[in-house]
């Protein structure tokens, strides 16, 4: 199976009034790290509850070569899923969490999960409730690393951790799960953490798909170019995506393609950085940094 997510004209709607998905599609070969991108109400959620069986969408949608609606049993042993508001039990003990998973999933390796619990300081005999945020996501990782599946959806995995907390995670992620054949989705706000990880992105913005892109063909298409003060009016005037500024207050520009060669004969090419694109891409006036 080359793709392991097939995903044509997705629509979600709740109620008449609020379009969550419009008209997405996208496919998710193996062997990949995608970022999933967007502010929040963008849809992350909504696409990655689908993805998973929990919410029913027009348009065609294949994980693992399932239906998730239809086949979400079946599809559930095959991949790894965990929610923004994921929980573990705060009276359990983690040797009790891995009791419990070693007769719930089937696809589940309770010595994986006792060697990934080696990489952290979570004890088998400590209860959830005695482990800080941090040591409790770190653990909950583990548990779902340990299923032997194809696919891994994040959603905010890391949400109001600290950097430390958060760097830990993602560097267990890569090192133990991530092996060139699995592919894994990342819903996830601190975007300049993540960039150095991922191979792809999906940006939605307002529950349509505004970027989809791996992180080798975003680098050649698109282009910043930092400018003196003086050619601000010849920057504005060739319509970059985003004007802003770069360190030490320099004006930057970026642009979808190449530059005009005039302007880039005067500037300073650099590439843009994935936040930057971001706020080109799914532009809010509370979010979007000073103009040159």
């Amino acid at each position: 199976m080359t793709n392991l997510v097939e995903a044509k004209n997705l629509t979600l709607r709740y109620g008449r009034s609020k379009t969550a998905l419009s008209d997405v599609s996208f496919t998710l070969p193996k062997g990949r790290v995608v970022g999933l991108l967007g502010h929040n109400g963008a849809g992350k959620t909504s696409l990655m509850k689908a993805m998973v069986g929990l919410k029913g969408v027009d348009g065609e949608l294949r994980v693992l070569g399932r239906d998730p609606m239809r086949d979400r049993t079946a599809l559930l042993t095959e991949l790894s899923y965990i929610p923004d508001v994921a929980v573990l039990p705060r009276w359990a003990k983690v040797s009790e969490l891995i009791t419990l998973m070693s007769g719930l999933q089937p696809q589940f390796s309770a010595e994986r999960a006792r060697q990934l619990l080696r990489r952290t300081s979570v004890g088998l005999n400590d209860k959830v409730k005695s482990l800080s945020k941090g040591m409790v996501v770190q653990a909950h990782l583990a548990l779902i690393a340990a299923i032997d599946a194809k696919l891994m959806i994040l959603d905010e995995p890391t949400l109001g951790l600290d950097v430390i907390s958060r760097k830990s995670f993602y560097e267990m992620l890569i090192d133990e799960w991530c092996d060139g054949e699995r592919s894994v989705l990342i819903s996830t706000h601190q975007v300049e953490e993540i960039e150095a990880l991922l191979t792809d992105v999906l940006m939605l913005d307002e529950g349509k798909l505004v970027l989809n892109l791996s992180l080798e063909a975003i680098e050649s298409r698109f282009v910043a170019l930092s400018h003196h003060p003086e050619a601000a009016d010849a920057v504005a005037a060739a319509h970059p995506l985003l004007r802003y500024r770069v360190g030490g207050g320099m004006p930057a520009a970026l642009f979808d393609g190449e530059p005009p060669a005039h302007l880039a004969q005067g500037g300073q090419r650099f590439r843009p950085s994935l936040v930057d694109l971001f706020v080109a891409l799914t532009r809010k006036p509370e979010l979007a940094p000073d103009r040159a």
